[in-house]
This record gives structure tokens, sequence and C-alpha cells, in this order.
């Protein structure tokens, strides 16, 4: 493991990382103390690296000796609403990564994304080296669509791979995904839609709700970095 200096570690760092579709943004939030890999994030097409599962992740994982990036699409940064087509996001996703690569001391990283993000993550995830894919509310097939179904980018990530899915996703709910292999699992979070936000009558809170994400998540990377 890596170790950082007191001095350095707990404090986010910025960063623009060139790519052929504009340049990427690099939020970086150290670990604390020995680190035992990398946890890089992309953000949906409707929102930005601000969605409450990003941000949650982001405060959690360091304390466990994970360092995050949340990377902003060169669209995001570019100041631009709409998101491009899937090629141009993965354009944007993979020279990121490789920029982030050379600082990480050969640790290992797990890609992640939510929504339209878990779908980069999962397509690039071969060819970034990536030890492992996050996918954060994995949008399974458009909201009444089911027979359009994305499941093949999923099972061909070709890593180990955790999906958190909302019981309410529009997107698809945790009955709907197709078996996985042994290297993946999939973690309903219950009463969740798409942001895993849950209703004011739901028996159970949003912070509960985003502990469930964060504690799967964190117990994940640790054995995927062990």
């Amino acid at each position: 493991m890596t170790t950082l200096s007191a001095e350095a570690s707990g404090t986010p760092t910025t960063r623009l990382l060139p790519t052929p579709a504009g340049d990427a943004r690099a939020f970086i939030h150290p670990a604390v103390g020995e680190v035992r890999g990398w946890y890089l994030a992309g953000h949906g097409a409707g929102g930005g690296i601000e969605a409450r599962d990003l941000v949650a992740l982001a405060a959690a994982l360091p304390a466990l000796g994970i360092t995050v990036a949340l990377i902003e699409q060169p669209w995001r940064v570019a100041g631009k609403k709409l998101a491009p087509a899937p090629k141009k996001l993965d354009e944007g996703w993979v020279p990121a990564v490789e920029g982030l690569v050379g600082e990480m001391d050969g640790l290992p990283f797990a890609a992640s994304g939510r929504s339209a993000g878990a779908r980069v993550a999962c397509r690039t995830a071969s060819a970034t080296g990536a030890a492992g894919v996050v996918a954060l509310a994995f949008p399974l097939h458009p909201p009444g669509k089911p027979k359009a179904s994305r499941a093949a980018e999923l099972l061909g990530a070709g890593v180990p791979t955790l999906v958190l899915q909302g019981e309410r996703d529009p997107f698809g709910g945790p009955a709907e995904f197709p078996e996985l292999d042994e290297r993946a699992q999939l973690t309903p979070v219950p009463y969740a839609d798409h942001g895993f936000s849950v209703g004011k009558k739901a028996p159970v809170t949003q912070e509960e709700t985003l502990a469930l994400i964060t504690g799967t998540t964190g117990t994940w990377l640790t054995s995927l970095f062990a």
C-alpha cells in the first residue's frame, strides 16, 4: 500500500484531464492513511457529480483507504446540457482514466458510474484495466421499454461487478435483471428510485439508504483491493 502524508490526506483537489472529446475534470478525494486503491466514478446523462450517491461515496470511502475521483465528463465541463452518444461518452472517459492511472503507483482501481456512467464503466472496464466495476442505478432499459435491454453491457464487463439498484427504478428494478455470474453481486436498495431517493412515507430514511450504498460499496471494494 501507499501512504499519503497527513498534509495531503482529506484535501480534495481538482484537475483537468485532456480527452479527444474535450477536457474532463476530476475531483479527487484522497484516502486517509494507507491507500488500498482508487475508486473512479462518473455521472449520469441527466446530472453531474453532485448526485447524492456520488457525494456520499466520496465522503465515506477515503476513511477506508480508498482515494475517490469523481470524473466530470467533457460535455458537462463545457457547460452543455445534453449528453452525447455513448461512443462520445467512452471517448471522454477512457483517456481521463488513463490520465489518473499514472498517479496510482500501481495500485488497483474500480471503475464506477451512475446510470449512463455505469454503462460507460461496464463498456470500458477491460480497456482501462479496471479491477472491478461498481454500477450505480444501471439503466437496464428505457422506462416502459423492458424489451430494449442493455443487459449485454453489464454482462460483458469482464471483471467483478457490484450493482446497486433501487427497487422502484423505472429503468429496471432488481427483479428484472438477468442471472449474473459468480463474480457479480446485485444489491437491491429498498424503496429507492433511479436517483436512490426514498419517499417520505418509506420505512427507511434517506440517510439509511445512503448508508446502505456506502457500506455495501466500501465492503465490496475492501475485498476487491485485498
